[in-house]
């Protein structure tokens, strides 16, 4: 530990885990045999002269007699010959109750113990005078001592009964580069990670539900597609090649329906070298799903059906309320064509103007953009700052120009579009699927345009694949796609409005 970082409260606590050691104890053991949580002994306890006692019952469900719980010291508080401290596990928190003639061997310890450290009690459940369920600690070890002190907060309660909280462990960018620290001193927090995990096992119980694989591509590779971004790049040192990190798992998960599986998805980590704002991260996670012989209009009902199931299991509710909206997840979704759009919220049919029209009547509208900006920029900036943010109750945005999609089908109906949807909540864009482009000579000519973007200075612009290209004239049949942000998705369903609250371990700054 750096000398720097050792103020009064890190020299005090080192010199107690000397006195520890000296007397013999090992602070840092290899186990301890926990029985119960907090939570459960909270939830389960019942007081001896409770009527299910009087039945003749037993008052400790699950033999709350003798007890093993474990956690981090929150509290403590001495008193003479009687100790109160809370620890807190993954649960919640307890309190214990230390008397010296319990514990004679270890009770001058207890002076040595500092919130932070995680301690193994074993004892009796039994509630105090006060009315706090508690155990009477029988035995003690120390499974850990800490060695840098908590920002704990501290609360009072002022004449009108109001809390009033102290030195709260708030401050958002700390809480995200010390987020160990955060889901120690705000535990309720956890509720966001839990629901996180929730999602993510509920989409794929439903995939699986319906026979679809889950499958694994690679994160790096010798080219990357599938979306239009900056890819991150490496290099293998053995074949002396750079190699790019994944930004979609889409080329990848093509091949596979080429090769024969009918439904096949990831839920994957990608990773895009672009801006950082409160949708944004560079690393994030996507789930990407494909299925043999469907179309676009067949995704929009799997889509809803599959964020509406999702809300009701996450959160038992298919209304949910977030930045002042509420916003109803009940199917269907409202379908609008882009066009349709355009002129409502703009009065411009903006999908049927050349690259001059549109840079001009962008401009007209307050939307600035390059003059060299291909058609696919400048659309995609006025749907971006006129139409998107309004977009608060699911919608599906469909029918998009060919310059916008160069892997979607082209419409079967409406020339220069393809089948595409986009799905806006909350004025934030949550999944995008296409009926799958599978003629290998169309989807050629559409990169080949694209290389011509770079070639003109557009880095987002996607790279010719010409093995992906050959998966193709062996055969695709025809697929319907789809991409959900698992991050926004999980944004939209715990109510947090940047990014950064989803993510454990956001992209950061370093410190200097």
């Amino acid at each position: 530990m750096s000398e720097i970082r050792k103020n009064d409260q890190v020299l005090r606590r080192e010199e107690e885990l000397k006195h520890l050691e000296e007397a013999g104890l090992n602070v840092y053991p290899y186990s301890f045999a926990k029985t119960h949580s907090a939570g459960f002994i909270l939830k389960n306890f019942i007081d001896d002269d409770s009527e299910l006692n009087k039945t003749g019952q037993s008052n400790h469900p699950q033999d709350l007699n003798d007890v093993a719980v474990a956690g981090r010291i929150m509290s403590i508080r001495r008193m003479g010959k009687a100790c109160f401290a809370h620890i807190q596990d993954e649960s919640g928190k307890i309190q214990i109750y230390f008397k010296k003639n319990d514990i004679p061997d270890f009770f001058d310890h207890l002076k040595l113990l500092d919130i932070g450290d995680i301690i193994g009690v074993r004892g009796n459940v039994f509630r105090t005078r006060m009315g706090e369920i508690s155990v009477h600690a029988a035995t003690v070890e120390i499974l850990c001592k800490s060695l840098q002190p908590l920002p704990i907060a501290k609360e009072e309660t002022d004449g009108e009964g109001n809390k009033i909280v102290h030195d709260a462990f708030a401050d958002k960018e700390l809480r995200y580069r010390r987020r160990y620290i955060d889901l120690i001193v705000n535990p309720d927090i956890r509720t966001t990670f839990i629901k996180r995990s929730k999602v993510i096992s509920e989409m794929r119980k439903y995939f699986d539900a319906k026979g679809w694989l889950e499958v694994e591509t690679p994160i790096l590779q010798p080219l990357y597609g599938g979306a239009s971004a900056r890819p991150f790049v490496t290099h293998h040192n053995t074949l002396d090649i750079d190699l790019y990190m994944r930004i979609a798992d889409e080329l990848y998960l093509k091949r596979l329906i080429v090769g024969g599986f009918e439904g096949v998805y990831e839920i994957s980590k990608n990773f895009r070298n672009e801006g950082m704002d409160k949708t944004h991260n560079p690393e994030f996670t996507a789930m990407e799903i494909y299925v043999a012989y469907k179309d676009y209009n067949w995704m929009m009902d799997m889509t809803e059906e599959l964020i509406a199931n999702i809300a009701l299991s996450v959160n038992g509710s298919d209304e949910i309320e977030i930045d002042g909206n509420g916003i109803s997840l009940k199917t269907p979704f409202a379908r609008r064509p882009m066009s349709e759009l355009f002129i409502e919220y703009t009065g411009i049919d903006f999908i049927h103007l050349n690259e001059n029209e549109l840079l001009k009547n962008a401009r007209k509208i307050g939307v600035e953009v390059e003059s060299d900006a291909p058609a696919m920029k400048i659309l995609d900036a006025v749907l971006s700052e006129k139409i998107e943010p309004k977009l608060i109750q699911p919608t599906f945005i469909t029918d998009y120009p060919v310059e916008m999609s160069p892997l979607a089908k082209k419409h079967r109906d409406k020339p220069g579009l393809v089948e595409r949807f986009e799905l806006f909540i909350n004025g934030a864009e949550l999944a995008n699927a296409f009926s799958e482009l599978n003629d290998p000579r169309d989807q050629r000519e559409r990169l080949q345009q694209q290389a011509i973007n770079r070639a003109a200075g557009d880095d987002e612009a996607m790279v010719l694949d010409e093995d992906f290209l050959r998966a193709l004239e062996i055969g695709m049949p025809p697929t319907a796609g789809l991409g959900i942000g698992i991050d926004r998705l999980v944004m939209l369903l715990t109510g947090e409005a940047s990014i950064r609250d989803v993510l454990f371990f956001p992209q950061m700054r370093p410190l200097k």
